[in-house]
């Protein structure tokens, strides 16, 4: 009954494993967290690893690996065939007795005579003449809080080390500082000299000549052993080390790291499970075994998960089952027992040797009276019971561990089901034979929505951090490669400044009546004086024409707010592109039909006509057709009045009760909608297909109009800025290749940057230039991505909206273009489009301020209040684009205080309110 009580507290039921797996990933999202990172027991470090290998990564590495009483040095040499046929050399060199107890400074130095030693002895010819500098990547199996891959301060001493002056210390710099120091005596001797940052010479040199060895990478084993298996087949996202100590590391979504800075991609993160349950949540099944030897380490208290896992307790915690047995009359009955109580006599060895054995217990017997026991036939198997309960745990706890990062990867990354790769390493992994099989089966018990493929790994803490530093020189190349691409795009505060203060220049040019004939920016009167002030009331016809379908609606302005009702009726081509007269009439025969089913035809009713296409503007209601647009070429209408076009056709269908009283664009109208609500709403703003502003200036800067009293609204028509060569200097190669294939090239420039009908195009741009580059797509673009405007607008949103989890859509998006994508190309191509995106809001910005300023300027104030009335799909549907305005607007203008405000049917409602302030105005003036 002591045997079966024995076993059963070292058995854990099913139903504690699952409450165990969601203690785990609770822990794993404190240790996340910036807020509670510092109370979190499962660390969840970052380890500044962001991608795993490819198979492209060459060239000659080397290693340095501290061990437990050994340094080992490793040179390897990868060849880009898919790190299938890595070549390693390596050497062994063992650590003067106390070393690990000394001086830190002295532990360094060691460590940098053994790699100079090491490159003296071993390194080939082709490695020395070769390679400009040698990389090195250091494996270093201790607990550090990193801020960078080559930048760690040590945490905490474990494993026998205790080495004074380096907690607390970066690692990477002391160990790059001894490095240094051995080129003061190979330096003067003609000898091998190391250093960072220079070139890699022959050994052959003459004196003078110096190799050196930078130290580019940190990592401990578990991270060497998941990037190790990646050469393995396939990617490789978690590795799994059950040694003498336990851990894990993953690949984490980057955004939810929030003790790092890296927000985009993912990051390997080391979670230091060993300390999982010092809060007390394991406190239920530590055994008093457990709890014995755990009084008797060197840090009680700590570690509890560790310590019922790791191979250097296991031995321990059979010793003290064994002990207490023993005291119960269980075991060993009548012989002496005193070699268990010496600690440490029962290794991990003897405990695999026992539970390996199916064969009877012969086995058993030699291993324990090797150890001075002597065991009856029973003693032995009991003793094998004990073994396999306890090592058997220690694989169901490590399944556990398992499941909870499996789980939280595959919700984190909004999953049905994850298939992944684990790389597996260490001495209870390869010593026990039933290890995998536990691992396996009680980790799909517990998480069955994933399945782990378990991978040998292949002296992970050597070839693993080889793979590290590859892969860190592969993305630090890459990342110059892309910078080069996309630098041009990437905007400055003074580049910024600039654009205002040329878009200023080209606002006074505008207004002037001797510069206006060649000014870019037009700012054309609008006659519309006066914005709403909440005091308009009646009922209002509005028309709103801008493409192929055309609007008319009644809106009924009240004190209790604005009401409307309306119609779409489609404008067929045939009349599009037939005679004005058939246009105007068309447009009649509606507004009649829809008066008929209102039963509006008995009043006469205001009204306000959004034209949205290019007009000269002599008065509210008289407005000249410059050019048609938009698939529109009626005949017989530019150069002449639309409003009077208008009234012509209504005289035709005999319709007199038609009073127009304002005509309009669509800027204007968004500016007077929100301006209803809100009286500081002074400037509207386009951002959608196209891009315009308007906003109220005073008249005695309007050149253009007579009289100097009161305000008018001015229509900048902006998208026309830059069209005589003023912003050649922010022109991409990009932006060049796209105006060139528009119809107007050469026209419209700062629209081009801007507006939706354009980014898309800027992308694709980009993208087959660094698919040509070889930093997208391995080098190979579609058919379809070489398809002009293939790539819409609208993907930019979708992509930019992306935290971890769209990525998905992402992949989505990049199969409709037939492209191959891997992850990191997918993360690639956001910060594409997040780049072209936050360059076109600056721009716009950038505009907005100079029209802002002026306005402070103009009105004599140190600081200015007012309100912008914003609409188009750009602004209001891109995840990014109104912060991106905004913030770099503030920075721009920091003595203007802009609010911003979405229109609603700035078009409809806003033509309707210019028509009731016109009407306003005009009771006021009679």
């Amino acid at each position: 009954s002591q045997i079966q009580r024995a076993l059963r507290s070292l058995c854990i039921p099913l139903e504690r494993l699952h409450i165990m797996k969601g203690h785990m990933m609770q822990d794993m999202c404190k240790g996340l967290s910036r807020q509670t990172h510092a109370q979190a027991k499962v660390r969840m470090l970052p380890t500044y690893i962001c991608s795993t290998p490819n198979g492209t990564e060459k060239g000659n590495f080397l290693v340095v690996e501290l061990c437990q009483n050994q340094v080992r040095i490793l040179l390897v040499t990868l060849y880009g065939d898919g790190n299938m046929s890595p070549q390693m050399m390596y050497k062994i060199f063992d650590m003067p007795e106390g070393i690990m107890q000394g001086e830190g400074e002295a532990l360094f130095d060691f460590i940098a005579q053994c790699v100079s030693q090491f490159l003296a002895e071993t390194t080939p010819p082709e490695v020395s003449s070769s390679e400009e500098r040698l990389p090195l990547g250091f494996v270093f199996p201790f607990t550090c809080r990193q801020t960078q891959l080559n930048k760690a301060e040590l945490i905490s001493w474990s494993k026998g080390f205790s080495c004074s002056g380096v907690v607390g210390k970066d690692v990477v710099q002391m160990l790059q500082s001894a490095i240094n120091k051995q080129e003061v005596g190979a330096n003067g001797s003609g000898g091998r000299w190391l250093s960072p940052w220079s070139g890699w010479k022959s050994s052959q040199t003459a004196p003078g000549q110096h190799s050196h060895v930078e130290v580019v990478a940190l990592m401990n084993d578990t991270v060497g052993t998941m990037m190790t298996c990646c050469t393995e087949g396939g990617p490789c996202e978690i590795a799994v080390v059950a040694d003498k100590g336990s851990n894990c590391c993953f690949m984490a979504e980057a955004y939810l790291v929030e003790t790092a800075e890296e927000t985009s991609g993912r990051m390997c993160v080391n979670t230091e499970w060993g300390c999982f349950g010092d809060d007390g949540t394991l406190n239920d099944v530590f055994t008093p075994y457990d709890e014995s030897v755990d009084e008797e380490s060197c840090n009680p208290g700590e570690k509890r998960f560790e310590k019922l896992v790791g191979t250097m307790y296991l031995g321990e915690i059979v010793r003290h089952a064994l002990i207490a047995l023993t005291a119960e009359k269980a075991l060993f009955t009548g012989t002496d027992i005193a070699v268990l109580k010496e600690k440490g006599v029962f290794t991990i060895q003897h405990v695999l040797d026992i539970i390996n054995n199916e064969d009877g217990t012969t086995d058993v017997k030699r291993v324990l009276e090797v150890l001075g026991l002597q065991p009856s036939e029973r003693d032995c198997g009991r003793v094998q019971q004990i073994c396999r309960a306890v090592v058997g745990r220690a694989a169901t706890l490590h399944a556990v561990g398992l499941a909870a990062i499996l789980s939280y990867m595959c919700q984190t990354r909004d999953m049905e089901t994850l298939m992944v790769n684990v790389g597996m390493e260490g001495e209870l992994y390869k010593g026990y034979a039933r290890f995998e099989e536990i691992l396996q089966s009680v980790s799909r018990l517990l998480s069955p929505e994933c399945l782990a493929t378990l991978l040998p790994s292949r002296d992970g803490s050597g070839r693993g951090a080889a793979m590290v530093t590859a892969v860190a020189l592969r993305l630090a190349a890459q990342r110059r490669a892309v910078n080069e691409v996309l630098g041009p795009l990437r905007l400055s505060h003074a580049d910024l400044e600039k654009v205002q203060a040329l878009m200023r220049q080209e606002m006074e040019r505008g207004l002037g009546k001797n510069t206006n004939a060649t000014a870019s920016v037009r700012m054309l009167p609008t006659y519309v004086s006066h914005t709403p002030d909440g005091t308009e009331r009646g009922d209002f016809l509005a028309l709103d024409l801008g493409g192929t379908n055309f609007r008319v609606l009644v809106v009924r302005v009240a004190e209790e707010g604005i009401s409307m009702a309306s119609e779409i009726y489609v404008i067929p081509a045939a009349i599009m592109r037939g005679t004005g007269e058939a246009l105007f009439d068309h447009i009649i025969d509606c507004i009649v039909d829809f008066q008929t089913k209102q039963n509006l035809m008995t009043q006469t009713l205001p009204l306000g006509f959004t034209f949205s296409f290019p007009c000269q503007q002599v008065g509210l209601d008289k407005a000249l057709l410059l050019t048609w647009t938009k698939g529109f070429t009626a005949s017989g209408c530019v150069g002449q009045d639309v409003v009077q076009l208008l009234r012509e056709a209504a005289h035709r269908k005999q319709h007199s009760g038609l009073q127009v009283v304002a005509l309009l664009n669509d800027t204007v109208g968004t500016m007077m909608s929100c301006g209803y609500d809100d009286p500081k709403c002074e400037i509207g703003l386009i951002v959608g297909t196209g891009t315009n502003a308007c906003y109220m200036e005073e008249m005695r800067n309007v050149g253009t109009v007579q009289g100097d009293q009161g305000r008018m609204c001015i229509n900048m028509e902006w998208g026309a800025f830059g069209d005589n060569g003023c912003l050649d200097h922010i022109f991409t190669h990009f932006d060049r290749v796209v105006d060139e294939t528009t119809i107007n090239p050469g026209k419209q420039r700062f629209e081009k940057l801007i507006s939706g009908m354009y980014l898309g195009e800027i992308v694709r741009q980009i993208l087959l230039v660094m698919t040509e580059k070889q930093l997208l797509f391995q080098g190979r673009a579609s058919a379809k991505l070489q398809t002009r405007n293939i790539f819409q607008t609208k993907f930019l949103s979708t992509i930019e909206l992306s935290n971890g989890l769209a990525l998905r859509q992402i992949r989505t998006i990049l199969n409709e273009l037939e492209l191959d994508a891997s992850f990191e190309d997918s993360v690639l191509l956001r910060e594409v489009c997040q780049t072209v995106s936050l360059r076109a809001a600056q721009l716009c910005a950038a505009g907005l301020a100079a029209v802002v300023e002026k306005m402070r300027e103009n009105r004599g104030l140190d600081q200015l209040s007012v309100s912008v009335g914003v609409d188009g799909t750009l602004y209001k549907l891109h995840p990014c684009f109104s912060h991106n305005l905004q913030k770099t607007l503030k920075e721009l203008a920091p003595n203007c205080d802009v609010s911003f405000h979405l229109s609603e049917d700035g078009s409809g409602k806003g033509a309707a309110l210019v028509a009731a302030v016109a009407c306003r105005t005009a009771r006021a003036g009679q």
